[in-house]
């Protein structure tokens, strides 16, 4: 199977029950408009923590139906963070979104070891992008999370990724570990971790993938520019996964293909316990509602 629509995905969110999902300091306008475009696929059953006078305020200017929500009255956006992460601990719900907090506030909490739902491993921000211009998805990593990320991240990264399509039904998916050139140089980290990458690939250290680089970008997306260069590759020009050397490469790539490309994409993090959904101001409605049945289709 080819992941070639975000719909794909939307499809194995709608094919589950609506999935329990807490939304931390939930006043928020652009929060819950996602979440009520959700509800309406049925991807999602929520529970909205924050101030209830606000929250019932922003739905009625947006037509919300609070009836069918969970309201927990908190007005400070810091405990209402807590408090969903609690509930996440409980297992009354399966996907956390971000609503009106600051992301410092909420990872801080989520990340804290004696109450928090990390599990361990390196959180990763993960982006599947429908872009017009490339035949399949492609997933964007890490274009939020790490900053600068050294190889032990770079392989979690990676997992956290994989583990997406695994989740999507899709085997093997194909990664490609992007530098700014195609030939191992041992002044550029990028390519000698592609290197590293791709040889613990191909010795069975990372799993369930198939990883090569480095890769310019051009040899990511194009087959052509492979065949030009003398590179042969089963990934290059039919990559499933880019893996990102750090993260203002990631960023940039991300925000280029979504503002410049006419891209759409639907973002999580991973790593923790369940799907963390932070859906920016800027983002079409598409990509909110995508997002959401990305994490749905996740649990």
């Amino acid at each position: 199977m080819i992941l070639n629509s975000l719909d794909q995905v939307l499809e194995i969110a709608k094919s589950k029950p609506a999935r329990r999902i807490v939304v931390a300091a939930a006043a928020d306008e652009h929060a819950l408009a996602a979440v009520h475009m959700a509800m309406k696929d049925n991807i999602v059953s929520p529970i909205l923590v924050g101030d209830d006078k606000a929250i019932e305020k922003i739905a009625k200017e947006i037509e919300f139906p609070v009836k069918n929500a969970e309201i927990i009255n908190e007005s400070n956006p810091v405990e209402a963070c807590r408090i969903a992460v609690n509930i996440i601990r409980d297992g009354e719900a399966k996907i956390l979104m971000k609503g009106l907090v600051g992301t410092a506030d909420l990872l801080r909490i989520i990340l804290n070891r004696e109450t928090g739902i990390g599990r361990g491993v390196t959180m990763t921000h993960a982006a599947l992008i429908e872009c017009p211009n490339y035949h399949k998805l492609l997933c964007v990593t890490d274009a939020g999370m790490n900053i600068a990320p050294g190889i032990k991240e770079k392989i979690d990264i990676v997992k956290n990724a994989v583990a997406i399509y695994k989740k999507l039904r899709l085997d093997n998916p194909k990664v490609a570990v992007l530098a700014a050139v195609e030939v191992v140089n041992e002044k550029m980290q990028a390519t000698i971790d592609a290197a590293m990458l791709t040889q613990m690939n191909r010795r069975g250290q990372i799993k369930d993938c198939i990883i090569d680089g480095p890769f310019a970008f051009d040899n990511v997306v194009s087959r052509e520019a492979c065949e030009y260069k003398g590179i042969v590759t089963e990934v290059g020009g039919d990559a499933d996964i880019v893996l990102c050397p750090e993260l203002e490469t990631g960023n940039t790539l991300y925000k280029t293909l979504t503002y410049l490309a006419g891209g759409t994409a639907a973002s999580v993090l991973l790593g923790a316990a369940v799907p963390v959904v932070l859906n920016s101001r800027t983002d079409s409605d598409r990509s909110k509602l995508m997002s959401l049945a990305l994490a749905a289709a996740l649990e």
